[in-house]
Formats: C-alpha cells, structure tokens, sequence
C-alpha cells in the first residue's frame, strides 16, 4: 500500500505547485454559488416564503455549495485512461508494478483531496456572505463520513466509463449521459426533497442519490436516521460497483489495442 500511498502524494504535490492554477479553477464555484443564489432568492420572493419543502434560502445555498464542491472535486479518470489508450501511454501503465485500477484510484483520490479543500474552502467564504452562517458540527461530520462514499461511487462510475475507451477509445458520450443522470436524480440541481413522490421513489432505487443528495442534504439538515439510511446505501452500491469494475476490467483488458505500440 505504501506505493498507492507515494501515487497519492504526489499528486497532492503536483496539484500544490501551481496555486495560481489552482485558485483560477476554484473562482468557478464562486461564480456558480452567486448564480444559484441568485435564482432562489428570487424563487422564495416569488413563492412569498421562508421555506420551500423544509429547506430554507440558506439551506439551499449551503447545499448547493457542498455539491458543487463534489461536483468539481470528483474523479475524472475517463478522460486520463481515454486519452493513454490513445497516446500509448496505457501499455506503460500496465506494465509498472501496480494494480492499473489501484494506480488511477490514489492518484484521482490526490487530485480530489486538493480541488475539493479549496473548492470548499473558496465555497464556504462566498456561502456565509450569501447565506450567513453555515450548519451545525453535526452536518459537517456526516456531510464528511458520506462525502468519503459519494466520491468512491463517483470513482466506480468514472472507472467503468473509462475501461470503456479500451474497447471504443472515445467516451465523452458516456459521461455526458452519467452527469445529466447525477445532475437529475442524484439531486444536484435540486435536493430530492422537491421531487414528487414517485420520483423520489425512483431515485432512491438508483445509486445516484448517494453519489450527491446524500452529503449535501445532511451538511445542511442533519438526520441521525437519514444519515444511517444514505451510509448503508452507498455501502451497498459501492461493493456492487467494486466488483463490476473489477469484472469489466479482466473482460476490457483482453480488447485493448494500444495505439502507437
């Protein structure tokens, strides 16, 4: 594990060296608080309420900024794989002493580490202009203890699109299909608790709450029962996921054609 350790290392190290870089990234989330802020502060005015479906304007913005901060800290490792499938670099890869899935996991894991402090750091300052002060310790721990899960499945999905590209190289498609479905049903435009019934229903059927809604809903209303509820879930759906990943790989590898090489 010390390798998969020394991966992680230094990718944080990699992302430090350029904070200009950095920081410019980070901006985005300022700017997208500010709009979304925008929007409901509008919608409360015009509903002529405080709270909309047990959430307050704070609570929304809190929210929001929690999953805007998975969103921009998760794994992109389709596009990494996809790109050394066309390159060549995969059979370099492949033949180090690494697990190639173990590899991409700390080293994603390195990256997320770095942008998701910042992006919280950066989201936080222009949420508590916004909205004032943020939630109690409580949702802070369990927004944390199920941040941790969320990013694993995010890793599990973006692992899948990416062996992929071992078979049809280019996957943009795929993970435009996998953002709209997070986007929609795993609460990032709008908590679940907005939804109508049915729907709720539904998501609640797919991994996809687990992956967004689960953090961001108990970093701003923290629920002892809830917390338990999402946390058994994503463990659910992460062995689930574990284990096709882990398929999908011994099967992908056997169509991989390196580019170059």
């Amino acid at each position: 594990m010390k390798k998969y350790f020394s991966i992680l290392t230094m990718q944080v190290i990699n992302n430090l060296a350029y904070p200009g870089d950095l920081l410019g990234r980070s901006i985005s989330i300022a700017r997208f608080i500010f709009i979304f802020a925008g929007l409901w502060r509008t919608t409360f005015a015009i509903s002529n309420t405080n709270i909309i479906n047990g959430l307050t304007f704070p609570n929304m913005v809190w929210y929001f900024m929690m999953a805007e901060t998975l969103e921009l800290g998760r794994p992109r490792i389709n596009r990494t794989i996809s790109e050394q499938v066309k390159n060549g670099e995969v059979a370099y890869i492949l033949n180090k002493p690494y697990n190639f899935l173990l590899y991409h996991f700390s080293a994603g894991l390195g990256d997320g580490i770095v942008r998701m402090t910042l992006n919280l750091i950066v989201g936080s300052i222009v949420a508590w202009i916004l909205a004032g002060a943020p939630p109690i310790p409580l949702g802070w721990l369990m927004a944390f203890v199920t941040l941790i899960g969320a990013w694993i499945l995010h890793f599990c999905f973006m692992a899948l699109i990416g062996l992929a590209a071992f078979v049809v190289e280019e996957t943009n498609s795929f993970e435009l299909i996998y953002q709209k479905l997070v986007f929609i049903l795993g609460g990032f435009l709008f908590p679940l608790d907005m939804f109508p019934e049915w729907l709720q229903k539904i998501s609640y059927a797919l991994p996809f709450p687990y992956m967004m809604y689960a953090p961001a809903r108990l970093f701003v209303k923290p629920d002892v029962e809830l917390f338990w509820q999402m946390l058994g879930g994503q463990v659910i759906w992460i062995a689930v996921f574990v284990l096709l990943v882990a398929f999908v790989y011994r099967r992908s590898e056997k169509y991989l054609t390196v580019n170059g090489g």
